[in-house]
């Protein structure tokens, strides 16, 4: 279904032609999206929607905004501005130049289950890139993903013997039995935003809120690419955090939630 896109003439002069008709034809665009601009929803399907085009040194980002909020443009950043909003930009990174090739941005995925404490079922999250994080600004193949969550508050585990402690102002976001997002707190002081947030919102099992709604907050357990995978199995997810764990590579944190 064609979008309500608007698309500039120096946002089509870098992503070429037939990738700007492709997002005109409702392609590649996305229907609902968060404006770049005011982080509230938009739907280019409903609305005028600009597209703006971040580019750095070596990368572009691809965003979304109402029309209202912003006119198409091409916003020049430094490479180091780019990579640390990806997180929060919804958009597509776009190769400017076909024969150069844009390293991957790593996602985010996150795997939800039941992990027994204590003699207590407590609601888990756990959060695994697929690729390794780089801190901003910075090159190589090293990754800083613990690193970086320990900064901001996260508790290294070698064992899971008890409840780690709250990270006060993240929260977990549930509405209707389903995940929608991981909530931070905002640079400004405004209102939180969206570290992890869901394409689509998330189904997690009616024992898994209930624990949820039990107790108030989530727990959430983050390690680096490789180290938990995903478990078909809330038994085999557990061995796999323990093992995570012993190897020094997990961090881990309760939430508050959000919603019920």
């Amino acid at each position: 279904m064609p979008r309500m896109l608007d698309v500039s003439d120096e946002v089509r002069a870098e992503i070429g032609d037939e990738e700007a008709d492709r997002l005109l034809a409702g392609e590649n665009a996305p229907g609902s999206y968060d404006c770049t601009s005011c982080r509230t929803p938009g739907d280019s399907e409903q609305e005028r929607t600009s597209t703006v085009l971040f580019v750095g040194d070596e990368t572009a980002v691809l965003a979304f905004a109402h029309s209202s909020c912003l006119p198409s443009q091409v916003v020049q950043v430094t490479e180091e501005q780019l990579r640390g909003a990806v997180k929060s930009i919804s958009g597509d990174t776009v190769d400017l130049e076909p024969e150069k090739i844009v390293p991957e941005q790593a996602v985010l995925g996150i795997t939800s289950g039941l992990v027994l404490i204590a003699g207590e079922l407590h609601p888990a999250l756990v959060v695994e890139p697929t690729a390794p994080i780089a801190r901003p600004g910075t090159t190589g193949s090293g990754d800083d993903f613990l690193p970086l969550l320990i900064e901001q508050g996260f508790m290294p585990l070698t064992e899971l013997t008890e409840v780690p402690p709250v990270l006060h102002g993240w929260s977990v976001l549930l509405a209707v039995g389903q995940l929608h997002a991981v909530l931070q707190p905002s640079t400004n002081g405004g209102q939180p935003v969206a570290w992890w947030q869901a394409h689509q919102p998330l189904q997690v099992t009616e024992s898994w809120r209930a624990a949820a709604n039990k107790h108030q907050q989530v727990l959430m357990f983050a390690a680096p690419v490789g180290s938990i995978g995903r478990q078909p199995r809330e038994d085999l997810l557990r061995d796999a955090i323990d093992k995570a764990a012993a190897n020094g590579k997990l961090v881990a944190v309760a939430m508050p939630l959000a919603g019920t």
